[in-house]
C-alpha cells in the first residue's frame, strides 16, 4: 500500500460539521476499498487566491491516507461528483509527518500571539490604574 496526502477545499457556505461529515464519507469510501486514514486536519475557512466557482473562501482539510491506487481513484471519482468540494489534490509521499502541518501550526502560533497580546494588554492596563491611584 502507498502513502498519500489529500488536501480538499469545500464551499464557503457549508458548515464545519458538513465538512467533517464529508471527511467521514471519504474515510468510509477508503475503508471499503481497503485503505485507511492515518490523520485528519481541518484548517478552517481560508481565503482563496482566486475565485473558484463563484467562491472567494473555502474550508480546507488534509487527510493522510494509506491505500492502493484503486481506492484513491474511486475516492477522487466520488469527490469530483460532489458539488460541495471545489478542488482537491492527492499527492503520493514517502512517509507521513507525525507533527501538525504548516498551516495548522501557523494558525496555532497566531492564536498564541493573540492570547499573549491580550494577556499583556490586560496586565499593563491594570498596572497603569494601580500607579494612578497612588
Amino acid at each position: 500500500m502507498s502513502l498519500y496526502e489529500l488536501v480538499f477545499i469545500c464551499r464557503q457556505d457549508i458548515s464545519q460539521q458538513q465538512v467533517e461529515s464529508l471527511t467521514v464519507n471519504l474515510t468510509t469510501i477508503l475503508a471499503e476499498q481497503g485503505g485507511s486514514v492515518e490523520k485528519t486536519e481541518y484548517w478552517g475557512l481560508r481565503s482563496l487566491a482566486y475565485r473558484v466557482r463563484k467562491n472567494r473562501k473555502g474550508h480546507y482539510s488534509l487527510l493522510n491516507i494509506t491505500a492502493d491506487h484503486t481506492a484513491i481513484s474511486e475516492m477522487e471519482r466520488q469527490m469530483s461528483l460532489n458539488d460541495d468540494i471545489l478542488r482537491f489534490m492527492t499527492i503520493r509521499v514517502e512517509e507521513h509527518d507525525a507533527e501538525p502541518s504548516a498551516p495548522l501550526s501557523s494558525k496555532n502560533k497566531d492564536e498564541r500571539k493573540r492570547r499573549d497580546y491580550n494577556d499583556n494588554e490586560g496586565s499593563s492596563s491594570n498596572a497603569s490604574t494601580n500607579t494612578s491611584s497612588n
